[in-house]
């Protein structure tokens, strides 16, 4: 689009022509056939997306911050215990959250740029009974990837609930619900998904909606409440209309399509797309010097890149100098460090042109800055990644 700044940012994300036609088309009416069919199909494969088939969907207009209080609050009665899995800002914001509904929370805290230690969050377990644990799979302040799979494991041996981030990870990093025994997972729209903001999609396992079933003190969030839900999303499922609050029409619309988009592509095919872009970008970075906040490969997620400056580059100028090249970043996030650090995106539809485009970008705003290195170093270190045949 002529005149338009590529938005290489971890969310809102570049966007799908036919997904954007959705949104300017004339809004029809929630109980309109054709929008109750594809509220319906999309909620199915919500289902396939999240790989949870007998799980329940929701479909919410919101944030990814509404779909943190969703799981939050239709889980968490005052006094229980919560296990809070922390690597960055978003998990600081989850712990808030089941504070404000009255759990105990007990956070285990890794350090910037690692995930925590099996063994110290077992120990944690055995100390008391906890009704929750919740991890990021990945925090989007610092593009670290949590280990979601093994600390599910865990938390299944001590009959814990175990609550999944996946704002930053669903439809780009493998999430197994069904396989791996998640209870709760959830996104935004505007991540992966390939959306423009304003949905809160969650999947909750059956041993989740049987936790809820069995509370003994009502919801204490009369929008987020499942109780509310639940048959509106049954309803359309079933290709029934059903009102509690109005659904975001266009964007559901919106949402059908790029489902359908992501799961033509192939989930792993689509995890293998992703895994490539990831490793080009990265090795790019490696290329120009610039170290990142996960501390090594195996936890840096495909989704997100989050480089340090060089020394002696400005955060402000060279911010503005990648925007001047047409591009859009964004600066860090962690309120201690985010000076000292900057923050990519590169998930949903962005392809080697974008990804090569955002490289060059980043090597005319470090020489403007006076940072020497060797030029056009990144970019055929990416390159060289894209020439291979696999990941």
């Amino acid at each position: 689009m002529k005149g338009k700044s590529l938005l290489m940012i971890p969310g809102p994300i570049e966007f799908d022509l036919d997904v954007l036609e959705q949104m300017g088309k004339p809004t029809s009416s929630h109980v309109d056939p054709e929008f109750i069919d594809n509220f319906g199909r999309a909620i199915e494969n919500v289902k396939l997306l999240f790989q949870c088939k007998e799980g329940q969907p929701f479909i919410i207009a919101g944030s990814g911050t509404l779909a943190m209080d969703i799981a939050a609050c239709n889980l968490t009665e005052p006094g229980d215990n919560v296990l809070q899995l922390i690597t960055g800002y978003f998990g600081e914001r989850m712990k808030d959250i089941f504070e404000r509904y009255g759990a105990n929370v007990t956070q285990i805290t890794a350090p910037t740029g690692q995930v925590q230690d099996l063994a110290e969050v077992e120990k944690v377990l055995q100390q008391k009974k906890y009704k929750l644990m919740a991890i990021t799979h990945v925090d989007t302040s610092t593009g670290v990837l949590n280990r979601v799979k093994e600390f599910t494991k865990l938390a299944k041996k001590y009959g814990v609930l175990v609550i999944v981030d996946g704002v930053c990870s669903v439809a780009a990093e493998e999430l197994k619900m069904d396989e791996w025994g998640i209870d709760v997972a959830f996104t935004a729209s505007q991540k992966a998904v390939g959306v423009p903001p304003g949905l809160a999609l969650l999947v909750a396992s059956n041993a989740a909606m049987e936790a809820f079933a069995k509370r003994t003190k009502p919801v204490a969030n009369y929008y987020a409440d499942w109780a509310n839900w639940l048959p509106i999303m049954q309803a359309y499922e079933n290709r029934k209309a059903a009102y509690f609050g109005t659904p975001a029409v266009n964007l559901v619309n919106a949402l059908d399509v790029s489902l359908q988009k992501i799961l033509k592509e192939g989930l792993n095919q689509r995890l293998l797309r992703h895994q490539k872009i990831s490793k080009a970008f990265k090795s790019a970075m490696t290329a120009m010097g610039l170290r990142q906040i996960p501390v090594n490969p195996d936890i840096a997620a495909n989704t997100m890149t989050a480089p340090f400056y060089p020394k002696g580059i400005n955060p402000g100028e060279f911010l503005n100098a990648v925007r001047n090249e047409g591009v859009v970043l964004a600066g860090g996030l962690l309120a201690d460090r985010k000076n000292e650090y900057f923050r990519v995106g590169h998930m949903g539809i962005v392809d080697i042109e974008d990804t090569m485009t955002t490289i060059s970008a980043i090597e005319v705003a470090l020489v403007k800055g006076g940072y020497l290195h060797e030029v056009g170093a990144g970019s055929y270190a990416a390159l060289q990644i894209f020439d291979q045949k696999t990941v």
